[in-house]
This record gives structure tokens, C-alpha cells and sequence, in this order.
């Protein structure tokens, strides 16, 4: 494993600008170890719902997570608007970042990370295989 640490600029779309790095390093398999920053809009899709909720304004990164691979990211985040109100869910694209964002990438060397449907969840969900 190693990392690779990231600051995104003004304008990146989070989740595009992360599948990025990822596939610039010749990686298959990362997981997000922290992320803060700050977007000036955001789309993510709460839990148990089929719609993206779209916030504009001055936003923080309070927490990102989850997973990169060369199938599909997964990533939630959760968010504070400018009166601190929180808010998170499934990070979708068009995550604008509005100042910065400083992302640490964990690579895995060694695996590879897909997604696959799933029958028991209806969902594709990550498939960790060996990297040959």
C-alpha cells in the first residue's frame, strides 16, 4: 500500500477528479483515508432515495470516504453549509470544488476493485479480487 495525497483546484468535480488520479497512477484499488475542503455546490443522493439533492452555496467538506477502483467509485461525504447545518449522503458528480480540496488516497497494489450487481442488495456493490 502507499499513498498518494491530493489537492484538488477551484473549479475539479470531486468525484470525476478523484477516478482520475486514480487511473493516472496506473491504480485499480484505493480507499480515501480523509478528505476536507470546501465546494461551492454539491449533488448526493441521501440514503433510500432514488433523486440527487442539489445544494448550492458555500459548502465544507467535513468528512469523505470510501472506495476508488477502475470500476466505479463509492464515496459519501458529509457537508456543512454556511449556518452549519450538516448534511451527507452518496457523493454523485458535480461536487464543485470551490477553494480547495485536500484528499489522502490509500493505493492498494495488490487488489483490484470492481462493481458488480448484486442480487441480494439490487445495488452494484464492490468486488475486491486479487491484482494479476
Amino acid at each position: 500500500m502507499k499513498t498518494l495525497p491530493l489537492r484538488l483546484d477551484p473549479g475539479d468535480d470531486l468525484r470525476p477528479a478523484l477516478d482520475a488520479a486514480l487511473a493516472a497512477h496506473g491504480a485499480e484499488a484505493a480507499f480515501v483515508v480523509a478528505g476536507i475542503g470546501s465546494l461551492r455546490e454539491a449533488r448526493l443522493r441521501f440514503a433510500g432515495r432514488d433523486g440527487l439533492h442539489h445544494a448550492v452555496g458555500d459548502l465544507e467538506i467535513l468528512t469523505l470516504s470510501g472506495t476508488l477502483g477502475a470500476g466505479g467509485s463509492h464515496l459519501h461525504a458529509s457537508l456543512a453549509d454556511a449556518d452549519g447545518h450538516v448534511f451527507g449522503g452518496h457523493v454523485a458528480p458535480g461536487c464543485i470544488v470551490r477553494t480547495t480540496a485536500e484528499i489522502l488516497l490509500a493505493v492498494l497494489d495488490d487488489a483490484t476493485f470492481t462493481r458488480e450487481p448484486d442480487a441480494a442488495t439490487g445495488y452494484a456493490e464492490l468486488v475486491i479480487r486479487p491484482r494479476t
